[in-house]
């Protein structure tokens, strides 16, 4: 197959998997897995907005193309279709036309609906706020709460917000709701809805890939990720310490 036709089927999977939060060595050993499967030398770098690729083609002379990651989300399934595919292409070389149809089906795999994303956000909540030793009623504020948030999370990412914003103000949103309700209610416990309602917000899986690509050697893709998360974590701490010093019903 032709270096550049390669360099296509590679660079698309490779921008799949950062664009749905893998690691930068999974995201280089598939690719060259990729490359290696038609019979190309390949050297590849990922990192947290891209990925680079050069491959040797048969006349010897080398191709280089890069693919920039322009929105990044958590989807693991997408993870695990593209690894799949590449032990596929692996197995038994796959012409052009079929490699490329295969990775715009996985890119067009359903996402899980928004009513079933809200239940798993506010079942998250609930039963984290029920760890913290929180009480029936603590957990279902804390999931009503989540709910909420991750609606408006939903609305306001299309728009375009700084990230910093959008979290610092769910933060804030999740401090106020819980100061107030605990007003009201006096059985409440703010400090345990909020420890519910934050899970749906913590970086997770960015923080743990980025500690991953940095014990890998991936230092500018781990530290970047490492980086996010943390920025992330501040600025929900940033909301919510705010939303708790103006003491709401004083």
């Amino acid at each position: 197959m032709d270096a550049k036709k390669v360099l296509e089927i590679a660079l698309s999977a490779g921008q799949m998997l950062i664009g749905n939060g893998a690691e930068a060595y999974r995201v280089e050993e598939t690719i060259e897995r990729i490359c290696n499967a038609y019979n190309l030398q390949c050297e590849c770098m990922a990192t947290a907005k891209g990925v680079f690729i050069s491959v040797i083609d048969e006349n010897e002379e080398k191709v280089t193309s890069l693919r920039k990651v322009r929105s990044r989300r958590v989807d693991l399934y997408r993870i695990e279709l593209i690894n799949s595919f590449s032990r596929n292409v692996q197995q038994g070389n796959m012409s052009f036309e079929e490699a490329k149809k295969t990775l715009k089906e996985i890119e067009g795999a359903p996402y899980f609906s928004f009513p079933m994303r809200l239940l798993a956000a506010s079942m998250t909540s609930f039963i984290y706020s029920l760890f913290t030793n929180g009480t029936i009623y603590d957990s279902v504020v804390s999931a009503i709460i989540s709910i909420g948030i991750y609606y408006m999370l939903e609305k306001v990412s299309g728009v375009g917000f700084f990230q910093f914003f959008e979290f610092f103000f769910s933060g804030f949103i999740i401090g106020i709701v819980s100061s107030f309700i605990e007003r009201i209610v006096p059985f409440v416990n703010k400090d345990n809805v909020i420890a519910g309602a934050i899970m749906i917000l913590l970086p997770g899986v960015a923080l743990t890939n980025g500690i991953k690509d940095i014990i890998y050697g991936d230092f500018t893709s781990g530290i970047a990720k490492f980086g996010e998360a943390m920025l992330i974590v501040t600025a929900i701490g940033a909301g919510i310490g705010t939303a708790l010093s103006l003491k709401v019903g004083a």
